[in-house]
């Protein structure tokens, strides 16, 4: 499994005992103080979840270091080997600010390119635009795509709660975006507040937006989650309004072309990663995950059921949904009902947004300090095993979330008695964890509000 951090450290970690592999320190992260606005600190360094591509044995990140003593982002391409650097180029958009842009989403792979996302520092600050950006994995000319692009235009974000673009079968890419500067229905729309299928070269192929996107927009109200595209053609997201919207993947149908909307779905905002099981969605509310059916004839949303538990990104694994909530517990909930079947204390976690994922047989939880695996159990809980990798320095970083997708089943742990100890322990992250792996599933999450949002 990998580690990375804000303080531009990728680390290679052993799924079996969680000693360090290999470590590579790719540069000087950028002070916090440096920055217009934001609230990582005290460095900012790797933020969006890493993504490798088996085929080259080689993992991609994307670090905000200091160079020749200003902001700049750097795509990095790593053997997962040995850590060794195979590839590194700047991917500041050209004409951008780079101490306002802070690479929030995930990273992905389509057609032998990076997939990222821009947004901006949390705040608002300064003048950016969102971005998406590809990139060729072993370098060269990058494609780019611009939201709030015309002239006196401002913000929207691709930030999604810190997932990643999502690649469809035929290679393109849907990403949502954020509030934009453009308030008033009079004025041109401006791809803000939107979900938007891009071509693998990343033009625009058609969009969605609330009707309300000016106020939406006025009020800091994002598209703020991964696409959920389900197997029948059809797609939900959702954002800070607590709507969920359905859409008909063909026809996205514009500015207010949903062919359903749920209202008030949850008591707070939905960011961040989604789950897929045929055609329930659960998305990430901050209050409790949240089960979502969905219709296709006549086209309809359900609410399943809404927990009060939890809050970070769910993914499915071993028949149950788990998420990870801001009191420091992993929960395992029954996919039909919600109800609590397995819970385990993990530690407080370093933000709003922490995200489980799976591998290696593995069910790996991090929080602020450390990465938490688990295996099942025959009887008694495992003994905890606890290894220790190079210290950092002490930091607030963005915890986890994976990009969208159905995970595969893994052997994850019962319900515990009493609810509190974790199973196996096989790795601590000293001095805050900012980005978990393992093996080919990678996650990544943000604060709340960071990135533009």
């Amino acid at each position: 499994m990998y580690v990375a951090t804000e303080n531009d450290t990728v680390s290679a970690l052993s799924a079996t005992t969680g000693t360090v592999i290999w470590s590579a320190h790719l540069g000087t992260p950028v002070p916090s103080s440096s920055l217009p606005c934001g609230d990582i600190s005290p460095t900012v360094g790797i933020t969006g979840t890493p993504v490798i591509d088996q085929t080259r044995a080689e993992l991609f990140v994307v670090a905000d270091e200091l160079v020749n003593g200003k902001p700049a982002h750097q795509l990095v391409g790593l053997s997962t080997a040995t850590g060794k650097t195979e590839m590194s180029q700047n991917v500041d958009p050209a004409g951008s600010t780079p101490a306002a842009l802070l690479q929030r989403t995930g990273l992905t792979l389509d057609a032998g390119h990076v997939v990222f996302g821009y947004g901006g520092n949390y705040g608002d600050c300064s003048t950016y635009h969102g971005w998406v950006m590809a990139v060729p994995e072993g370098g060269g000319s990058a494609a780019a795509f611009a939201v709030d692009s015309a002239a006196g235009e401002s913000q929207g974000a691709i930030w999604m709660g810190g997932a990643a673009p999502v690649v469809d079968a035929g290679g393109n890419i849907w990403v949502t975006a954020g509030n934009g500067s453009v308030y008033s229905s009079s004025h041109p729309y401006d791809d803000s507040d939107s979900l938007l299928e891009l071509s693998p070269s990343l033009a625009l192929e058609q969009y969605f937006a609330p009707s309300s996107w000016p106020s939406d927009n006025a009020h800091d109200l994002d598209m703020s989650t991964a696409a959920a595209l389900l197997g029948d053609g059809q797609v939900v997201a959702a954002g800070k309004a607590r709507i969920v919207y359905l859409l008909n993947g063909s026809s996205l149908g514009g500015i207010g072309g949903q062919q359903a909307a749920l209202g008030d779905a949850c008591g707070s905002d939905i960011d961040g990663g989604v789950a897929v099981v045929a055609t329930t969605v659960y998305l990430p509310c901050l209050s409790g995950p949240i089960a979502v059916q969905t219709t296709d004839s006549p086209a309809g949303l359900r609410l399943l059921w809404s927990s009060s538990v939890g809050g970070g990104p769910p993914i499915v694994a071993g028949g149950r949904v788990w998420t990870i909530g801001s009191d420091g517990v992993l929960y395992g909930l029954n996919p039909t009902s919600g109800t609590v079947e397995a819970r385990a204390t993990i530690g407080a976690p370093a933000n709003h947004f922490p995200t489980p994922s799976v591998g290696a047989g593995l069910l790996l939880a991090p929080s602020a300090e450390r990465v938490v695996a688990f295996t099942a159990a025959s009887s008694a809980p495992a003994a905890a095993r606890t290894a220790t990798t190079t210290s950092e320095s002490s930091t607030t970083v963005p915890s986890t979330t994976v990009p969208s997708t159905t995970v595969p089943p893994t052997t994850v742990p019962a319900a515990q008695p009493g609810g509190t100890s974790p199973w196996i322990i096989v790795a601590a992250i000293v001095g805050g964890i900012a980005v978990l792996g393992a093996l080919a599933w990678l996650i990544g999450r943000r604060r709340r509000r960071t990135g533009g949002s």
